[in-house]
């Protein structure tokens, strides 16, 4: 718990910090655009726009997260930081396309540039600055386990790279006076753009639909085949849920039929604490023990066992399918 709250309370100063920069670097981009009226320079502007209200979602949804379960959340208020996600790729997919239909009318109605040297240096001191804050952003997300830092981390990292194609784009437009590739950088990045933000929105939405983490699954199938114990026969119907920077996992566990409940309960503990250790500390686990039946024998390894009905015959070894199946356990 302590560590949950200290990782809490480092992820709500660093958000704090992010959408501090943020302002100022909007500030900053949009009197670069006043001072060239260049349409490149406004898609770094619009987008800081959405870096300011993402970021200030993105702090109430940590904020919210953090609260303890209730009665009306019983499993917490973590799916907030998906709503964040959804709402930031979604202000990210309209700017690319309000950059894109601008500039495709600038391309028809050019617009007079100046002072771009200005802009220049303006624009190159805001793309430098987002990726350092997205790098730190991001790394602490995936340190904390949490969507909404990642999502903000790797939006800011992109900014900065389409920043620095924005910034070449301008240097050729000054050194060679051809006003309209203005209207073409803005276009091609404004495409980069609503991709960015297509590809947030994905994944918010896959958070929301609880869409299987194939890749977590794996790991955790990995371990458990590693650190297998001879009362674990069976284990299946393995299930991740995230709920913000929470993950609840359940499935069913096959052991012994004769095991008492405090022996049952203490094979549940082994498999909790061995998935804590190897994958994460704060996963929650919420395991159903299943009584071993006939067809369990087949593939049952333990020696001493004193009722065993039918002979061994082959060790199953678990692999992603099998687990993830609602499939009772015995032969497959």
């Amino acid at each position: 718990m302590d560590l949950n709250r200290k990782n809490y309370r480092e992820n709500i100063r660093l958000q704090i910090s992010v959408l501090l920069v943020g302002g100022l670097l909007l500030i900053a981009k949009f009197v670069a655009f006043f001072l060239t009226n260049s349409n490149a320079i406004l898609t770094d502007a619009l987008e800081s726009i959405i870096n300011v209200v993402a970021g200030a979602f993105s702090l109430y949804s940590l904020v919210l997260s953090a609260q303890p379960k209730d009665l009306n959340h019983p499993y917490g208020h973590g799916k907030i930081e998906f709503v964040a996600a959804t709402l930031e790729g979604s202000l990210i997919v309209v700017a690319g396309g309000a950059i894109i239909v601008k500039s495709v009318y600038n391309l028809f109605e050019p617009q007079i540039l100046r002072q771009l040297d200005i802009g220049i240096i303006l624009v190159a001191a805001g793309g430098i600055i987002n990726y350092v804050v997205g790098a730190i952003t991001e790394r602490r997300g995936n340190r904390n386990n949490s969507l909404v830092l990642i999502a903000g981390g790797k939006h800011l990292k992109i900014d900065a790279y389409s920043t620095a194609g924005i910034l070449i784009g301008l240097l050729l437009i000054y050194l060679t006076g051809m006003v309209w590739l203005d209207s073409i950088v803005a276009i091609i990045f404004g495409l980069m753009i609503g991709y960015t933000g297509y590809k947030i929105l994905r994944s918010a939405i896959a958070g929301i639909m609880d869409e299987a983490d194939y890749e977590l699954l794996k790991r955790i199938v990995q371990v458990l085949n590693e650190n297998r114990r001879e009362n674990w026969i069976d284990i299946h119907n393995l299930r991740v849920i995230k709920y913000g920077a929470t993950l609840h996992i359940d499935c069913h566990l096959t052991v012994p039929w004769y095991l008492n409940v405090q022996e049952a309960h203490d094979e549940v503990e082994a498999v909790g604490k061995l998935i804590q250790d190897k994958i994460d500390p704060s996963i929650e686990l919420f395991i159903h023990t299943d009584p071993c039946i006939a067809p369990s024998c087949q593939i049952c390894t333990k020696d001493d066992c004193e009722v065993r009905q039918h002979p061994f015959k082959e060790k199953i070894e678990w692999d992603f399918d099998k687990v993830i199946a609602d499939r009772k356990h015995g032969l497959y």
